[in-house]
């Protein structure tokens, strides 16, 4: 019995030990006072009602073949009166007329428009 109390004085001391070590580490750097001014920019964006700005930015170019790029080349080409027809994942497919009538041309949507067949 008289063990047991002494193991538990011993428990008690190292606990109260470590407690009176770690109070003054902890208040080493005192209390600090101070006023602070959070800035939020907001741009021109934030007025008219753009609130996800990762969608749009006018730095940066379209990662596909946009339709009016398609459109833009087929005329360069020789096609007239262009319309795109259809846009899918892979492909921007442009019809017109040449010389011979109609023609379509279809082109990768990557950027640059590639060719993949006239």
């Amino acid at each position: 019995m008289t063990s047991m109390l002494v193991k538990a004085g011993i428990a008690a001391l190292v606990a109260f030990t470590g407690i009176s070590v770690t109070a003054p580490i902890a208040a080493a750097g005192g209390p600090e006072f101070g006023i602070y001014v959070q800035h939020q920019d907001r741009g021109w964006r934030d007025d008219r009602g753009w609130r996800d700005d990762r969608r749009w930015r006018p730095d940066r170019r379209p990662r596909g073949c946009a339709p009016w790029l398609a459109e833009a080349k087929a005329d360069r080409m020789g096609l007239r009166r262009t319309r795109v027809v259809d846009v899918s994942r892979r492909t921007v497919t442009v019809v017109g007329f040449d010389r011979g009538g109609r023609d379509r041309v279809v082109f990768a949507n990557v950027r640059g428009c590639p060719v993949i067949r006239r």
